[in-house]
């Protein structure tokens, strides 16, 4: 019955939000409270796990969501974005433009998490989309999957570092599967896929934080010069270099010492989009001739339409965190491990469920990663390093499988940030 109630849950939230069009947020929350009430839940605890999972969200979320939209803000009124866009334009060409949004967010996303790749190159999405007159979808959706293979693939990151972990296995050889596998999955799932439903998707005339990320050609912009290219890229890629060197911290000096623990410090997401806002505040403000007023004023504005969007996030965390305290999480785990499938499968087909069932890769991998390490205690079939790279090519499928949902929530994500 959990797992009925889980699914009449979803279909619910995407009727509501896709086809009625209820504002996300409310939907989340009234869901929440309602399959948590269905499945049996303490009264007294249902607000608390919905806040638990929100807060927990958006404890990072907010802060990531804040300051990469006040660096994406900067570097629309300076025109770094528009520098950046005609580059890309000018290297790929307009008719191959999504291929080169997918190229970049994979790069950019090798070092960073997800949220941190994506509000560092929305502006630069929206621009493109305007500078050429294509679909947001066709340009956004290749920047987003890019993002989201090499997040949920490469040991950079926390969950597949995890997985690296837990069974032992060649961080080199998983990187280099997971960038073979991961390299066509984009492909398909992005500019493939984006060029098949870009033209049936339509997505609101007006756009609230579009407005905010791309150039007014107003008369204050004429009289500036657009800055370079090289000090642009620079500014962009800072978040990404820091995160790159916090990352080393352990490979370059010994553990719970001063210069590691200062490393680690500078190598936070959060920490990296900090340093990275106050050089744009030179980089994209002062040295374009902008004062400290402008650059506030600048600020002020470029969070308004974020607050939205944040809400909705942080109701998604509430939503997942409900799931798992309910049971139905331990539900699905549990009524995958009674198929019979072999173990890489099922490894796959218990984090494929929880993907759908939770939208978080890292929860889903992390609690596949337990349930199979488990199954070795019970003396199942022992998993090589050598397998690592077969478990990542099942995980694709993840990927690939997920695409329509994330499709959803992706136009969701656009229409909400549109105001």
């Amino acid at each position: 019955m959990l797992l009925l109630y889980a699914v009449i849950a979803i279909v619910i939230l995407i009727l509501m939000i896709a086809r009625y069009k209820v504002y996300p947020f409310l939907v989340l929350m009234i869901v929440s409270v309602l399959l948590a009430l269905a499945v049996g839940m303490s009264i007294n605890k249902i607000v608390k796990s919905f806040e638990t999972g929100n807060g927990n969200t958006l404890g990072h979320i907010a802060v990531v969501v804040g300051l990469g939209t006040m660096l994406g803000k900067m570097m629309a009124e300076s025109g770094g974005a528009e520098r950046v866009a005609n580059t890309l334009i000018h290297l790929f060409g307009e008719e191959n433009i999504h291929w080169a949004m997918m190229v970049v967010a994979i790069i950019v996303g090798l070092p960073v998490f997800f949220e941190v790749g994506f509000v560092l190159l929305i502006s630069i999405a929206f621009n493109v989309a305007k500078r050429t007159g294509k679909s947001l979808i066709l340009i956004g959706l290749p920047m987003v999957t890019g993002l989201s293979v090499v997040h949920g693939l490469i040991p950079l990151h926390p969950a597949a570092l995890l997985a690296v972990q837990a069974y032992h296995a060649d961080i080199g050889k998983t990187i280099a599967y997971g960038l073979i596998v991961g390299v066509p999955c984009a492909i398909v799932a992005g500019p493939l896929f984006a060029l098949m439903i870009h033209r049936t998707v339509t997505l609101p005339d007006t756009n609230a934080l579009s407005d905010q990320f791309t150039e007014k050609h107003g008369d204050t912009q004429k009289k500036r010069e657009l800055p370079g290219f090289g000090i642009t890229l620079f500014t962009i890629l800072l978040p990404v270099i820091l995160m790159l060197v916090g990352s080393w911290a352990d490979l370059v000096f010994a553990p719970k010492t001063l210069p590691n623990d200062l490393l680690r410090f500078v190598g936070q997401s959060d920490m990296v989009l900090l340093i990275a806002v106050l050089v744009g505040f030179w980089t994209f403000g002062a040295k374009q001739g902008f004062n400290r007023e402008q650059i506030q004023k600048f600020c002020g504005e470029c969070l308004m339409p974020t607050a939205g969007i944040t809400l909705i996030v942080g109701a998604g965390g509430g939503f997942g965190q409900v799931l798992r305290d309910s049971g139905i999480s331990q539900q699905i785990v549990a009524t995958a491990s009674s198929a019979n499938l072999s173990p890489l499968l099922l490894g796959w087909f218990v984090s494929a469920l929880l993907r759908l069932a939770t939208g978080s890769a890292t929860v889903a991998m992390t609690t596949a990663c337990g349930h199979r390490r488990a199954d070795r205690g019970r003396g199942g079939r022992p998993h090589e390093p050598e397998t690592a790279g077969a478990r990542h090519r099942l995980r694709l499928a993840d990927l690939l499988a997920c695409e329509r949902w994330r499709l959803l929530a992706d136009q969701r994500v656009f229409r909400s940030i549109s105001g």
